[in-house]
């Protein structure tokens, strides 16, 4: 298990483009997200979009992006469009929606 490195937490806000549905995806981003210690949600959205926000500290919510941008994902990442703003410390646990 890897752990991030301490820091002020931050928030991540990530659509993921693609086909990224009906494939895993959901499930792969929380169980890398759970390994990085990081708190949120992977979301489906209707126009096949998934919606994933993750806060934690900035090295680990960096390393969860590579990844969405990797070819290590399942399904086919076209485009990830991020945000950042300060962590609002709303979230437990990583879920599926």
């Amino acid at each position: 298990m890897t752990t991030p490195a301490s820091g002020s937490a931050e928030r991540l806000t990530a659509w993921v483009h693609g086909r990224v549905q009906g494939v895993g995806f959901r499930w792969f981003t929380r169980a890398r997200a759970l390994e990085l210690g990081l708190v949120g949600h992977a979301t489906n959205h209707p126009d096949g979009r998934v919606l994933v926000i993750a806060e934690g500290p900035r090295p680990a919510l960096e390393h969860l992006l590579a990844w969405l941008r990797s070819e290590q994902t399942p399904g086919e990442v076209r485009l990830v469009v991020e945000s950042w703003e300060p962590a609002r410390g709303d979230l437990t646990g990583f879920v599926e929606r």
